[in-house]
């Protein structure tokens, strides 16, 4: 795990907390953050994707060029994983203190 793991988690925390106590809805608030993060690595893999099999052109990518395997890795992933996590462990909090 490297800093921008935990500068995703912190961000949604931030985000999902936010959100939370302003309207009350603490998951909500995780989905929210957990999708941008996902949104954001999935762009990204289509990046890596035009870049090593599309020749550069992003026309040359099929519409499933950023769910290739190929174009993953285990850095990508754990950038939307672990936001998750951590969302899920305050959903779980909130719950419990009954924010």
């Amino acid at each position: 795990m490297n800093i921008t793991h935990l500068e995703h988690a912190v961000v949604t925390l931030i985000a999902q907390a936010l959100f939370g106590l302003a309207f009350g809805n603490w998951f909500i608030g995780g989905v929210m953050a957990c999708c941008w993060w996902m949104g954001r690595e999935h762009a990204q893999a289509e990046y890596r994707w035009v870049g090593r099999f599309g020749q550069g052109r992003r026309a040359n990518m099929p519409w499933w060029g950023g769910f290739d395997p190929k174009a993953w890795h285990m850095d990508g992933l754990l950038d939307w994983v672990i936001p998750i996590v951590v969302a899920i462990v305050l959903y779980v909090v909130s719950l419990v203190i009954g924010a």
